[in-house]
């Protein structure tokens, strides 16, 4: 479903993010990339939303490669990767029906469908119910489950995740966590990126270490 071969990426200051990284996850596969802040995790999800481009290598996702997607392809391939982020990123002049609602309006859904789509991804992360609430009067908790909502509500095959429960305390951590594992038991293919290893462990899922932009190594859960 993934695949990285031999993949540089060199940001404009120099820094140089990932180092010939080569790495594969299967479809339908949940994985974890583990390591320590700068060791690359968020740069290879970056690259997998085609919000950062490689400097050398050959990215393939779901049999294509990502370098023959133009600027104009962008919108459409996202459509199939759905991406969590750590500070939610939900726009707070709106309430969660828009939030969730956004990916959809974007792909163009009809209105007819839109109403039941948002329903159905609140439905799954346990919001129902709360579609006219605004972010604030939410907890950090239903904030990112609101983000979850909004990543697959386009039914994605592909769901990637930066540090999602990074500002949680461990009970509400364990909850998110559970939920991405719901989506992949239905055949989602799952990467998060994630220093939490207590957590991880708790899941068993195949787990890849980075460190300075390569594989330190795959120890399994």
């Amino acid at each position: 479903m993934i695949r990285f071969e031999q993949v540089v990426k060199r940001y404009p200051s120099g820094r140089e993010a990932l180092a010939d990284l080569s790495l594969e996850v299967g479809r339908g596969e949940m994985v974890f990339l583990t390591g320590h802040s700068g060791a690359g995790k968020s740069t290879v999800l970056k690259l997998l939303a085609l919000i950062e481009r490689p400097t050398r290598g050959r990215i393939d996702v779901a049999g294509r490669d990502t370098r023959t997607i133009g600027r104009r392809g962008v919108p459409a391939y996202r459509r199939n990767v759905g991406m969590v982020f750590q500070d939610h990123k939900l726009l707070h002049d709106r309430p969660v029906w828009d939030n969730v609602a956004l990916p959809l309006v974007i792909a163009g859904t009809p209105r007819r469908e839109l109403d039941r789509r948002v329903r159905a991804g609140l439905d799954q992360v346990g919001l129902l119910g709360r579609e006219g609430a605004f972010p604030v009067e939410l907890s950090t908790g239903e904030q990112q489950r609101v983000g979850i909502a909004r990543a697959v509500v386009t039914k994605p095959p592909i769901l990637i995740a930066d540090e999602p429960t990074g500002n949680l305390d461990p009970e509400l951590a364990l909850e998110v966590m559970k939920l991405f594992r719901s989506f992949n038991e239905v055949g989602v293919t799952v990467v998060i990126a994630s220093h939490d290893l207590h957590l991880i462990e708790q899941f068993g899922a195949r787990r890849i270490a980075l460190a300075g932009g390569r594989i330190a190594g795959e120890p399994h859960g």
